[in-house]
């Protein structure tokens, strides 16, 4: 009897039920999902580090789940296993690690003192990163867009938001705890950096970075690349406070890069 009711499979497109099984998935489709839930895993795991107030290993795992995310990416368009399904997935996967996951942490490690301004702040913090992501995906299919701005995202990714958003964090971790008088300044600073990510200033984009060096830069590459994981393992948050500060800094740099090739290409 027909229900009226179309098929639940939208591969099946009229064929028997028993075929539907042999549809196959490349493992070169499946390797880059992998490792972005690796690093959802370690997103929703820094929150419940956070929550058992081991904050040391909340940073670090936000910092883990923030390299998976550079790798996934790189690793789906090297093996052209890239699709719309990964592309969800991997947005889906930023909200958490880089909304979500930071607010609270901020919130737990010291803006809750100030109750509801300081989850304001944290609420803040999250929809910014939600609405950055959105519009990136939105700008994912303008074909309009300029091939030169790939150089360039609009306001501030949502990954190298939270790692600088947890800036006080860091300092509070080199010496500098979380006290009342300081406090206010910090839920000032998280909203100002939520408001940098929704924001259109453009900042520079790693995604063009590292496709192809020179021969004569493999090796220095190598070198500074070691170089910078040994500072980070050896003087952890002093690295990644002097990472956020040069940052902050290169964002108005960027800017008058931007302006200056658009200058260029309307000439």
């Amino acid at each position: 009897m027909d229900t009226g009711f179309q098929p639940l499979d939208p591969y099946n497109n009229g064929q028997k039920k028993g075929h539907r099984f042999k549809k196959r998935i490349s493992y070169r489709v499946i390797a880059p999902n992998l490792v972005t839930l690796l690093g959802l895993a370690a997103g929703l795991s820094a929150i419940r580090m956070a929550i058992e107030d081991r904050m040391e290993m909340a940073v670090i795992l936000i910092l883990v789940a923030a390299v998976l995310d550079g790798l996934d990416g790189r690793l789906a368009r090297f093996l052209k296993g890239t699709s719309k399904f990964g592309a969800e997935l991997d947005s889906l996967t930023d909200f958490v690690n880089f909304g979500v996951a930071p607010a609270i942490m901020l919130f737990l490690w010291g803006l809750n003192d100030f109750r509801s301004l300081g989850w304001i702040a944290s609420l803040i913090f999250a929809i910014s990163a939600a609405i950055r992501l959105a519009r990136f995906n939105a700008a994912l299919d303008d074909p309009e867009k300029p091939l030169w701005h790939q150089r360039f995202f609009t306001g501030v990714p949502a990954p190298a938001g939270a790692l600088i958003g947890m800036l006080p964090i860091y300092l509070s971790f080199l010496g500098l705890g979380a006290n009342y008088i300081t406090q206010l300044p910090v839920i000032l600073y998280i909203v100002f950096i939520g408001l940098l990510m929704v924001s259109n200033l453009p900042t520079y984009s790693g995604k063009t970075i590292g496709r192809s060096v020179p021969v004569e830069w493999a090796v220095p590459i190598i070198i500074i690349s070691v170089l910078l994981v040994a500072l980070l393992v050896t003087y952890t948050w002093w690295f990644l406070t002097l990472g956020a500060l040069i940052y902050l800094f290169i964002i108005p740099l960027s800017w008058r890069s931007f302006y200056r090739l658009r200058k260029a290409r309307a000439a």
